[in-house]
């Protein structure tokens, strides 16, 4: 049986080394199977660095994603700035090739003023001239992961991201629970409504082996994500993973959870694991 996966986003507080090249080898020790390396203000990692950790991750077993800068638009009609975004994702694809990791996740961008409408078809336009260029340079053995986004004023709604990713049927959605939860000001639709969706959209092995990004969110009314919280703080944050992890084993799907949590993502990721784990016990 295929299962799911769990690892942080980056190194969280307890990292105790310097380089990123030792995380593979730490996080295997804590039973963890998977890190997303983290390009968010750019890609800036060289290649022998890259490679060390691709290399540093086969022999622990660790899975590798990469998330590319945070600062792409694919709603942005300017023919610069799609130049710029293609640029950019295409330099996270090379950095994701030298260390063998599987999956790019991409922010899909800002309304700008428009409508959702307006918005979403210019970023389907874009990333259709993104997955040209992406197949022309050798990268199709990466999958592009458009991810759902936190801020109410920002494109990447659920619907909004299953739309974009049939425009190729190998690209594979970033569903971040978090984001939900914070654009819905606390009230999403219930998790098995949302992977219903996913299933309708994109068929059972390409919904069920989706990429996640997890933690919980703190929000604010008018604009949805204001800033990533723990397990651990107190005040009611959400969502709740428990009832994800019981709904994914009961399904029996494999996806890739990332914790985001803020300084905690790697014991958050196991506590997520350990709940997934004791779902496929009761199941069995």
């Amino acid at each position: 049986m295929t299962r799911a996966k769990f690892g942080p986003a980056g190194n969280a507080d307890a990292f105790p080394y310097k380089s990123s090249v030792d995380a593979p080898r730490w996080l295997a020790g804590l039973g963890l199977d998977c890190y997303e390396y983290q390009c968010g203000k750019g890609v800036n990692v060289g290649e022998e660095t890259a490679r060390k950790l691709g290399a540093a991750a086969r022999e622990a077993g660790i899975s590798l994603s990469l998330h590319a800068p945070y600062f792409i638009n694919l709603a942005n009609p300017d023919p610069e700035s799609l130049k710029k975004t293609t640029g950019y994702i295409l330099a996270a694809c090379q950095a994701a090739d030298w260390m063998g990791a599987g999956r790019v996740v991409v922010h899909t961008g800002a309304l700008m003023k428009r409508t959702r409408r307006e918005a979403l078809d210019i970023a389907k336009a874009s990333m259709t001239e993104v997955l040209k260029a992406w197949e022309g340079e050798g990268y199709a053995h990466i999958a592009l992961c458009p991810e759902t986004m936190g801020k109410i004023n920002q494109l990447g709604d659920l619907d909004e991201v299953l739309e974009l990713c049939q425009l190729d049927g190998r690209l594979i959605p970033t569903v971040d629970f978090g984001h939900l939860y914070a654009r819905a000001l606390g009230d999403p639709e219930p998790y098995g409504v949302m992977l219903d969706k996913m299933e309708r959209a994109l068929g059972r092995e390409r919904a069920g082996g989706f990429h996640s990004h997890f933690s919980q969110i703190e929000f604010t009314p008018n604009g949805g994500e204001k800033c990533h919280r723990t397990f651990a703080d107190n005040g009611g944050f959400g969502p709740d993973p428990a009832p994800l992890m019981a709904e994914v084993a009961r399904r029996g799907w494999a996806p890739t959870f990332i914790c985001e949590s803020a300084g905690t993502q790697t014991e958050d990721a196991l506590a997520m694991k350990g709940m997934y784990l004791s779902s496929l016990e009761c199941r069995a």
